[in-house]
């Protein structure tokens, strides 16, 4: 089952499937990505997720026709280990692959089983405790003051510090509001629809390359998203080991 694709993508689909039934046994193949999406641009690759009973995983890089596809193997349980895995880390990947992309091959019940799993996975928010959303937001004040310490003599690592602190507090943003990450390409429009503010200000840190006023612009976004802008004391709940 073909998607409808431009050149040089419909004959690198086909090559890129016929190579992988030529070296695997294969029971599904779903073709995924931005170019299926129709949003593809000039270095974008297809995303081919096959799926077969032996037990073995493995990744494969490579181009076919000029287009370059990722290529990611593995059998039923594994895939299952992904979706919880992911699905704690709030970047349900694998579930979006199964649940958007394109069926390209389809011989064995199996594939309905793990798609209807998928869906159920992408429904459960990830839904943090408020322990977790602390600590992450103590994590965040404590990079702020590092990058404070470092600003007058080590200004380039001071801006290393913040472009993680801020990569953080977009990722707080999501989580704080039981939201799931977006992928990389989506991730500032996705953040401009969920908080305007938050989003003008995150574009506003990434367009600077001076690290004074990237601290003030990271000061201004966790104080906004996380209240938290140094160092604060808390106390985390008594868990059992």
């Amino acid at each position: 089952m073909w998607p409808e694709l431009p050149p040089p993508y419909a004959d690198a689909l086909r090559a890129a499937v016929d190579d992988l039934l030529t070296h695997y046994e294969p029971f599904a193949i779903i073709a995924a990505g931005s170019i299926l999406r129709g949003q593809g641009g000039p270095t974008s690759d297809i995303d081919l997720y096959v799926l077969h009973h032996a037990l073995f995983r493995q990744r494969l890089q490579r181009r076919y026709h000029g287009v370059p596809f990722e290529i990611f193997i593995n059998p039923p349980q594994q895939v299952r280990r992904y979706f919880e895995e992911e699905h704690n880390a709030a970047r349900p990947v694998t579930a979006h692959i199964l649940t958007s992309g394109v069926v390209v091959l389809d011989r064995d019940p199996a594939l309905a089983e793990l798609r209807q799993e998928a869906a159920e996975w992408l429904a459960k928010p990830p839904s943090p405790d408020a322990d977790a959303l602390r600590w992450r937001s103590y994590l965040i004040a404590d990079a702020l003051d590092n990058a404070r310490d470092l600003i007058e003599t080590d200004p380039a690592c001071a801006s290393l510090i913040l472009h993680h602190a801020v990569s953080n507090l977009v990722d707080y943003a999501f989580l704080a509001h039981d939201r799931h990450l977006p992928r990389q390409k989506a991730l500032l429009a996705a953040l401009d629809e969920l908080d305007a503010l938050a989003g003008m200000l995150a574009r506003a840190f990434y367009a600077t390359a001076d690290a004074p006023t990237q601290l003030r612009i990271a000061t201004q976004l966790a104080q906004h998203l996380t209240g938290a802008i140094s160092f604060f004391e808390w106390d985390s709940t008594r868990l059992p080991v």
